[in-house]
């Protein structure tokens, strides 16, 4: 058997050296997206990536390994989905985590007490939580700031700053956060610097070529694009901090299930014909809402006149399938909900089923009112997720809706 200390034992562990980087790397994203890392499975030669149900692995001779000894250190199936999302980001190393929420909380263990983190404040709800609610109490400390404004963001950093975390664009009011520039602050004050990529995925932006350090998603959402799984993932540009998340991964066991991962693989394989068709439908119902009369305003960075267009365009190759719009009155909010039939009233975002989202009650009802209110989460704001049905049969559910 395999002995020793768990740094003895690593060696033994398939992947954790990270991916060839330069594997693939005059493929377009579009076909790194069909063929994934490995391609195909090298014993069968099967085109599907096998799922390995196996909760632990036989060792070949006493001091001898596979490569993989028990699931929760390593399972076949997700390591092709982590290297696979790896090489679509451009990093070096990946992990599948049970939830998005599940990788930002092994991300946060790699801070101490004292730490203090810059965070997006027009943030998920449930990251906001997250940091605030649970994560404050172990002795970090979490600034909310407007990362659109980079002189307000180096006022705010300190000599305990550790970590600057951003959405970019950020959900729901669709902000744009210049990446490289950013970064650049981090470094500067030798700070990590973390991008929450879910909105864009990296089919539209990639943060590691433009200076981030690590890259977050919540995979449930475009990545899976179906909604039927759950899913996050944690991307490292280099090699020094691999050890440090594995060793937190593995130990506390939050990591992806076989089965998920193979239809995470399935799925991933059509993210580029879906975001064409979200974004399609996107700048369409940006388009009408602009029209309607019980319309106020409309937030969609595909619009030239969005102010982070420029800024969007600059560092990404689309615009994405979220669109937040303000009606005139709070009570068009609740008629508006109770009468669309096309377009589900849920929670979520990213799927080819198109949904809506009241902010104010679900997705960011952890923030306390005064954020809320400074960043505009109101009782006449809306959220859509648009998805790949015909444009022509979701503008009429809104325009019934709204009337």
């Amino acid at each position: 058997m395999i002995e020793g200390s768990l740094e003895e034992q690593a060696q033994f562990i398939e992947g954790l050296e990270g991916i060839d980087v330069m594997q693939h790397s005059k493929w377009d994203i579009t076909t790194k997206l069909v063929h994934g890392y490995d391609e195909h499975d090298s014993v069968t030669g099967g085109i599907s990536t096998p799922i390995h149900m196996s909760s632990t692995f036989a060792h070949p001779s006493f001091d001898g390994s596979t490569g993989f000894m028990y699931s929760r250190c390593g399972n076949p199936t997700r390591l092709e989905l982590e290297n696979t999302v790896a090489l679509l980001e451009g990093g070096k190393k990946a992990w599948a985590f049970s939830s998005g929420m599940s990788a930002i909380a092994c991300l946060l263990k790699l801070f101490s007490a004292g730490d203090h983190l810059l965070v997006s404040d027009d943030l998920y709800g449930g990251t906001y939580r997250l940091f605030t609610d649970v994560y404050a109490r172990y002795g970090l400390e979490f600034d909310y700031v407007d990362f659109t404004d980079p002189a307000e963001v180096e006022r705010c950093c300190r000599q305990s700053t550790k970590a600057l975390f951003i959405e970019t664009p950020t959900n729901p009011t669709m902000k744009v956060v210049d990446i490289a520039q950013i970064a650049a602050i981090a470094h500067a004050h030798d700070a990590l610097f973390i991008v929450d990529n879910t909105l864009m995925t990296p089919y539209l932006q990639r943060p590691i070529s433009l200076g981030a350090d690590i890259v977050v998603h919540s995979g449930t959402k475009f990545l899976c694009g179906h909604n039927d799984v759950t899913a996050g993932f944690l991307v490292v540009a280099d090699s020094n901090r691999i050890f440090d998340i594995f060793n937190m991964a593995m130990s506390e066991g939050s990591l992806l299930s076989p089965i998920d991962s193979w239809l995470m693989l399935r799925s991933i394989k059509t993210l580029s014909l879906r975001m064409e068709r979200h974004q399609q439908n996107a700048i369409e119902i940006a388009r009408f809402l602009k029209t309607n009369e019980h319309v106020r305003e409309v937030y969609y960075i595909g619009c030239e006149e969005h102010p982070g267009h420029r800024v969007h365009v600059k560092q990404a190759s689309g615009f994405g399938a979220i669109v937040s719009f303000r009606v005139d009155v709070p009570e068009r909010v609740l008629s508006t909900l109770e009468r669309i039939k096309l377009i589900s009233y849920a929670e979520s975002l990213g799927g080819v089923e198109s949904l809506m989202t009241f902010p104010l009650m679900q997705t960011h009802g952890a923030m306390p009112q005064e954020l809320r209110e400074k960043l505009g989460i109101d009782d006449r704001l809306l959220r859509i997720s648009v998805g790949v049905e015909d444009a022509r049969d979701l503008i009429a559910d809104l325009e019934q809706a709204l009337a």
